[in-house]
Order: C-alpha cells, then sequence, then structure tokens
C-alpha cells in the first residue's frame, strides 16, 4: 500500500549532495516529489542523517534518509509549504517539457564548433566519436548513432553532461556546469 503524500515523478536530474561528514558526492535522481526523492548515490549515509543535495533545475533541497536501496538511498525533502509548491510546479514542466513539445530553456547562444570532432564517454567508461553540431555555455547537440535514454551521465570531450533530447541523428546534452567560453574554445578549437 502506498503510504507517500505526494506523488513522485519519474525524472533524472544530477547534482551533488553532501552528508554530515561535509564531504560531497556525485547524484542522479530516479524519482522525486514535494515531499521525497530517491537518488543514486555513491556513498549511503545513515538512517535519519542530514542531507544537502544540489540538483540541476531545483537548486539546493534539504531532508534525511529514511531508506536505503541498491545503490542509493531514498529521503524526506524538509522545505516550507511555499518551497513545497514552487517545486511541484518545477517539477510538472520537467516531467512534462519532452512530451507537451514545450519550448527549450535555452540561456545561452548556440554556435557551430571550429572543430567539430569529439569523443562521447559513456557511464560505462566507453569511448564514442561523434560530431558537434553546435555548441554553448550550457549545451550541444551531438551528431551520433548511439541512442542513449535521457538523463544518460555521458562527457563531451572533458565536460560533464547528460542527455536531455534526442534529435535527428543524436542528441541533445546539457552540461552539468556551465561552461566558460575560454574552456569550450580550449577543447573546440
Amino acid at each position: 500500500m502506498e503510504k507517500r503524500r505526494h506523488q513522485r515523478v519519474n525524472v533524472s536530474l544530477l547534482g551533488r549532495y553532501m552528508l554530515s561528514d561535509r564531504h560531497e558526492y556525485p547524484c542522479q535522481t530516479v524519482n522525486i516529489s514535494p515531499g521525497g526523492l530517491a537518488m543514486i548515490a555513491p556513498v549511503m549515509g545513515e538512517l535519519g542523517e542530514r542531507v544537502i543535495v544540489y540538483l540541476d533545475h531545483l537548486g539546493r533541497i534539504e531532508g534525511a534518509i529514511v531508506r536505503p536501496f541498491p545503490n542509493g538511498f531514498a529521503m524526506t525533502i524538509t522545505a516550507t509549504a511555499r518551497k513545497r509548491d514552487k517545486l511541484a510546479t518545477q517539477l510538472i514542466w520537467l516531467a512534462n517539457r519532452h512530451e507537451l513539445n514545450l519550448p527549450e530553456d535555452r540561456r545561452h547562444e548556440r554556435v557551430a564548433p571550429r572543430n567539430n570532432r569529439s569523443i562521447l564517454t559513456l557511464p560505462d567508461g566507453s569511448d564514442h566519436p561523434c560530431i558537434v553540431i553546435d555548441i554553448s555555455l550550457s549545451g550541444a547537440a551531438i551528431q551520433t548513432s548511439l541512442k542513449l535514454p535521457l538523463g544518460t551521465a555521458v562527457v563531451l570531450g572533458k565536460t560533464q553532461a547528460r542527455v536531455v533530447r534526442h534529435i535527428e541523428n543524436g542528441l541533445a546534452v546539457e552540461f552539468v556546469r556551465p561552461q566558460t567560453i575560454e574552456s569550450l574554445q580550449e577543447q573546440f578549437t
């Protein structure tokens, strides 16, 4: 029987988390609701331990570990009613943006790189040559025959990213952290 107060949304977001020992680790959400979330995490804390999570698109979330599972844990979210309402709105948008063909949240201009050849590294460590169609400070469109699930963590060149969209003949990725013009020029010129 379902005991959750809020319905969870299957949404894959990259981020990082900090346990009470103040060490940070990478993470990826499995599902999330205004009251809790489950995430893939390399290090498990103690039940009841306070956790601070920083997620792409959602920002800072605080809570406590309530349940371990293989490769991660579930946690509650401690937030005001106003923050929960805002989180619910953000989750609806994240869950539906691809299905409803909502406009992209493009923050940076895209340009064609001078050197369009790169390597896409998958979570299993395998490298695959690809063509960078266009690139911005926040992401890139890549020509590749790979069909990766949305949310897959990848590395484009030396930059961590995740798959956010399928395009004709390839993928669109969003960088885990916004890049600088200098770092992109170093990699793609």
